[in-house]
C-alpha cells in the first residue's frame, strides 16, 4: 500500500526551470539562479494540510458516534498523504519544511485518530483499555522518527517497517467493513474486542519493526513496467471506488500479511537481498527523469540574511 513518506521524495527535488518559473533573477555575485512561484512551493503543504483536517474530522466524527465516517475520513487522510509528495515531485518544489510538516500530521491522522477511534469503539468501558491506544499512537510517533533518521525522510524499493499510513487505515477502516452483509453473517460473533486490541498491539510492533514493505511503485507509459504498473494500480482502483467497504480493511490487511510472511519465508529459505532495500534507489523514474534535483530557496530567504548568510530564525 502507501505510505505518506512518499512527500520526503521531493525533499532534494525540484529547482530547475521550467514553463511559468517566473524567469531568472540574480543574486548578490551576479550569478543567475532560478525564481521560484511561491504557490507553486505551498501546494504540496496544501495536501497535506488537507490530510490533517480529514484526521481531525474523523475523531469529531467519532465523538458523535458515526464511527463509519470516521473511517472514511482517515481514508481520505491516506489518499492526500499519497498525493502530496506527486505534487512535490512532479512540481519540483519539495522541502525539508514539507518533509517536517508531513511526519508531523501523519502523526495525528494515522496515530491519534485511529487510536481515538479503537478506544472509543472497544475500551471506552474499561478502566486501563485506553493504554492500548496510548502504546499504538507511540509506535506511531515513533516509527516516523526513526523513518525520518535511518531512511533520511526518503523511501527507497522498500520501508523498514509497516508504514504508518496503512497501520492507521487498517484501524480505521474495520468499522465499515463491520457494517457488510458478510461480516454480519459470519464474522460478527467473534469477540471483536479482543482481537482488535491484539491487532492494535501487533501493528505496533510492525511499525518498530525491521520488516522491509514494498512501496508503490510508480506510474508511467514508457517502459514496460511502467505500463503494467498504471494497469494494476487502475484496477485496485477501480475496486476500491466499486466495493470500498470490502476493498480497504481487507486490502490493507493483506498487504500487512504478506510483508510478514514474505520475511518469514525468505528467512526460512536463508536467503540475503541483494542489495540494501533502504539505501538502493533506481538513478531513473519510470519517466526516465532523474529522481533528485537540487532546490533552490535563496529567494524566499530574507535579503539581510542572504546577504549575512545567517540561518533564518525560529517561530
Amino acid at each position: 500500500m502507501v505510505d505518506s513518506n512518499d512527500r520526503r521524495l521531493g525533499q532534494r527535488n525540484g529547482g530547475t526551470r521550467g514553463p511559468g518559473s517566473g524567469g531568472d533573477a540574480e543574486d548578490g555575485r551576479g550569478r543567475r539562479r532560478p525564481r521560484l512561484q511561491r504557490g507553486v512551493i505551498i501546494l504540496p503543504s496544501a495536501f497535506t494540510l488537507g490530510n490533517l483536517f480529514f484526521g481531525i474530522y474523523a475523531m469529531v466524527a467519532a465523538t458523535r458516534g458515526d464511527f463509519t465516517w470516521a473511517g472514511w475520513f482517515v481514508i481520505f487522510a491516506g489518499v492526500l498523504d499519497m498525493l502530496d509528495g506527486r505534487v512535490a515531485r512532479f512540481t519540483r518544489t519539495g522541502s525539508a519544511f514539507g518533509a517536517e510538516l508531513d511526519s508531523l500530521v501523519d502523526a495525528i491522522s494515522f496515530g491519534v485518530a485511529p487510536g481515538y477511534i479503537m478506544y472509543a469503539l472497544f475500551f471506552q468501558d474499561a478502566s486501563w483499555s485506553w493504554t492500548l491506544s496510548f502504546v499504538y499512537v507511540t509506535a506511531v510517533v515513533v516509527r516516523l522518527a526513526r523513518f525520518n533518521i535511518e531512511q533520511g525522510g526518503e523511501a527507497k524499493r522498500h520501508f523498514n517497517g509497516l508504514p504508518s499510513p496503512t497501520a492507521g487505515m487498517v484501524l480505521a477502516s474495520f468499522h465499515p467493513f463491520s457494517q457488510t452483509p458478510l461480516f454480519q453473517s459470519y464474522l460478527a460473533t467473534l469477540p471483536w474486542d479482543r482481537i482488535m486490541a491484539v491487532t492494535m498491539v501487533l501493528l505496533g510492533v510492525l511499525m518498530v519493526s525491521h520488516v522491509p514493505y514494498a512501496k508503490v511503485p510508480r506510474i508511467g507509459f514508457r517502459t514496460r513496467r511502467g505500463i503494467l504498473t498504471t494497469i494494476s494500480v487502475s484496477t485496485l482502483l477501480v475496486l476500491a471506488f466499486t466495493f470500498p467497504r470490502y476493498y480497504f480493511f481487507s486490502a490493507l490487511v493483506l498487504y500487512t500479511l504478506w510483508g510478514v510472511l514474505k520475511s518469514f519465508l525468505l528467512g526460512l529459505l536463508d536467503r540475503l537481498p541483494d542489495r540494501d532495500p533502504l539505501l538502493d534507489e533506481d538513478d531513473e523514474d519510470d519517466e526516465g527523469y532523474p529522481s533528485r534535483r537540487a532546490l533552490d530557496y535563496a529567494e524566499l530567504t530574507p535579503p539581510d540574511q542572504r546577504r549575512s548568510g545567517a540561518p533564518p530564525e525560529d517561530d
